[in-house]
């Protein structure tokens, strides 16, 4: 049998391990703008005897367990390989990810309990003390969203903690606009309201990364790439003449992986198969950036039946 094997290693795990660094940064320094705030916010909410404050000041505590939980799954992502885990302990960050928007989505039917209760039974609010908390909570969700905002779109982990900060922000918003409503007009039935939607909109971006998660765990394709073009694209490459048992992967968020089998044309000879190989590479790299590929080189005689009946064109 003849196989052909590439896993372009340096590139791809030098540059998570550079923004692995930057994003565990990222949330460190957020981590401690969020305990902060949450300290701030629950010593004025027993000053000013608000169940609103408290609660909110209970939501930054779990903001605060969901970095604590991102951080230490960023450290132990960049522990190296083992014999038992071969890829690393990448998938933790995922995992995170998940555990962070599980959290998003109960903490938002927590809030509509909440609000179910107090619209049947309206308390109190100190519509003042909640408009200065809030608007102080506010900056510092701003904040933390800005220093959190250039690591989202590598990390689904990050993705996650971005979004505590998002939601604690409309809360925040809410408290303000709610707040208002109370203090000026003695609506009290506003402060339930405004919560019922952001818990709406919670679900909504929540959702999203819990499914974008799920599908990482369950080995799914990623959304940006096309099987289908990742077969064309090697076809093309000349003395290729068939493809099978292609997959295409996440490993982690910004790493991933592909594999196949790949069936020379009959007239290939033994010398040329390195050339292809390097060819593949590169097509790879440049249409689709996968840099974690392994590829088996096969010659016609081997294909299997399966891929000659079902893939092989």
């Amino acid at each position: 049998m003849g196989a052909g094997h590439h896993h372009h290693h340096g590139h791809a795990h030098g540059h998570s391990h550079g923004v692995g660094a930057q994003n565990v940064r990222r949330l460190t320094i957020t981590l401690v703008l969020a305990a902060l705030y949450m300290v701030a916010e629950a010593v004025g909410g027993w000053l000013a005897h608000s169940l609103a404050l408290l609660a909110d000041a209970g939501h930054m505590l779990s903001d605060v367990a969901a970095l604590g939980l991102s951080l230490f799954a960023m450290r132990i992502a960049q522990k190296p390989p083992t014999p038992q885990r071969t890829y690393g302990f990448y998938r933790t960050e995922i995992l995170a990810a998940l555990a962070n928007a599980s959290t998003l989505i109960a903490i938002s039917i927590w809030i509509f309990v909440e609000a179910y209760h107090r619209f049947r039974h309206p308390g109190p609010v100190g519509g003042v003390v909640m408009v200065a908390v809030s608007l102080g909570g506010l900056a510092v969700n701003l904040a933390a969203m800005r220093i959190l905002h250039g690591g989202r779109e590598e990390s689904l982990n990050v993705r996650g903690v971005w979004l505590h900060f998002m939601t604690d922000a409309l809360g925040c918003v809410g408290g303000m606009v709610g707040g208002g409503l109370v203090w000026a007009l003695g609506w009290t039935w506003a402060d339930p309201l405004i919560s019922v939607l952001i818990g709406v909109l919670v679900i909504y971006s929540s959702w999203a990364l819990m499914k974008e998660s799920v599908a990482v765990l369950l080995e799914g394709t990623p959304p940006h790439i096309d099987v289908g073009q990742v077969r064309d694209a090697i076809l093309q490459v000349d003395g290729v003449c068939g493809v099978h048992d292609l997959h295409v992967w996440t490993i982690t968020s910004g790493m991933e992986a592909m594999s196949g089998h790949v069936v020379l044309a009959q007239d290939e000879d033994e010398r040329s198969r390195g050339t292809i190989l390097s060819q593949l590479q590169a097509e790879m790299h440049r249409r689709f950036g996968l840099h974690h590929l392994t590829i088996q080189i096969e010659p016609a005689d081997f294909a299997s039946s399966r891929c000659a009946e079902q893939h092989c064109r």
